[in-house]
């Protein structure tokens, strides 16, 4: 009895110490579990929020496709430190827009202007696109002019690296070999690379150049003559009208304001008498052209020039960019003259 009493001791024992053990694995279970749980409680990274980035329009980057022509170089980069916003060139391409389904061309250009920005008025370079609707270009030249220059230039627009190229918008553009959008036909581009600093220079003053035949141009009716006589001191500027002004009275005021020495009289005379016989055959040349133009002009044509229109375009007001709307004026250059209409 005692002995079997002993053995069931000894079994109760053991079973005490396997559930003491069963219990005591169980309890560490737990505890690995609950640590585990923290570990991944304090090294779960928090989860990043999503950001959300406005889709680009799709003609977004079209005023930036039509180059500045005529920007002085030094302020070129002052023209996109803004973000400029040209919604209503854009929008106008839209359908019942004023350039919807029609052939346009566009080129950029800059005026300096004071506009209030920030609190004060600033001196900003404002960009500002001008749309010709043409079934045609309105002109492959380009003019150079300047205070500094003795005479106009009209050249090839190709001998000062621009060309009328199209615009491609960006829903067009999968691939580099994606075809440009029909009938949108854009831009001036201008190829800066390789080019010498006296040819930037010269690109400063180039001005994209119209003629309308169907109107007598300004230069044809002109009587003035820009004169830059070299002098061993300073060349001598001025302007001389040969219906209003009387050569030796005009030469004589010069030299009592101390711009023109006295022996210098004769020599100045002779140079503006060459200047105003220049000036009027180029005049009766342009007369001429124009009449032979309009001669061999077709009526197809003609109608063209009579419909097409000039749009200018400022950019939008934002609450980042400087507010141009009440520098807006309807002149484009001296050769396009008055746009149509401003935006």
């Amino acid at each position: 009895m005692r002995k079997g009493g002993k053995r069931k001791s000894t079994s109760q024992k053991q079973e005490t110490e396997v559930k003491a053990s069963s219990s005591s694995q169980e309890n560490q279970k737990e505890n690995h579990k609950l640590a585990s749980q923290a570990k991944r409680a304090k090294t779960s990274k928090p989860q990043p929020q999503l950001e959300y980035f406005e889709d680009k329009r799709n003609l977004e980057d079209l005023w930036k496709a039509a180059f500045p022509v005529g920007t002085e170089w030094d302020q070129l980069d002052s023209v996109y430190q803004f973000n400029w916003n040209f919604l209503n060139l854009e929008e106008a391409f839209e359908e019942g827009g004023r350039l919807y389904g029609k052939k346009v061309y566009l080129f950029g250009c800059t005026e300096p202007q004071l506009v209030p920005y920030k609190g004060e008025n600033k001196v900003i370079c404002i960009p500002v696109v001008v749309a010709v609707v043409s079934p045609f270009p309105p002109s492959d030249k380009i003019g150079i002019n300047s205070v500094q220059r003795e005479a106009e230039e009209i050249v090839p627009m190709k001998q000062m690296k621009m060309d009328w190229v199209p615009y491609i918008p960006l829903e067009n553009r999968p691939t580099k070999t994606a075809p440009p959008s029909p009938g949108l036909s854009i831009g001036i581009r201008v190829a800066l690379k390789q080019m010498k600093i006296d040819r930037l220079k010269k690109y400063e003053y180039c001005l994209p150049y119209f003629y309308q035949p169907l109107k007598e141009d300004e230069l044809e009716q002109s009587t003035e003559v820009q004169i830059i006589f070299p002098a061993a001191q300073k060349p001598v500027f001025c302007e001389f009208d040969w219906e209003l002004d009387e050569l030796d009275e005009f030469t004589d005021q010069l030299i009592e304001a101390d711009e023109l020495d006295k022996d210098k009289k004769d020599a100045f005379k002779e140079f503006v008498k060459e200047r105003v016989r220049e000036a009027k055959k180029a005049n009766r040349q342009a007369r001429e052209a124009r009449k032979k133009a309009l001669e061999e002009m077709s009526e197809e044509t003609k109608a063209a020039f009579v419909n097409m229109r000039f749009y200018k375009f400022y950019p939008v007001p934002t609450p980042d960019t400087p507010d141009v709307s009440n520098v807006k004026a309807p002149f484009i250059n001296r050769y396009y003259g008055k746009a149509h209409e401003v935006l």
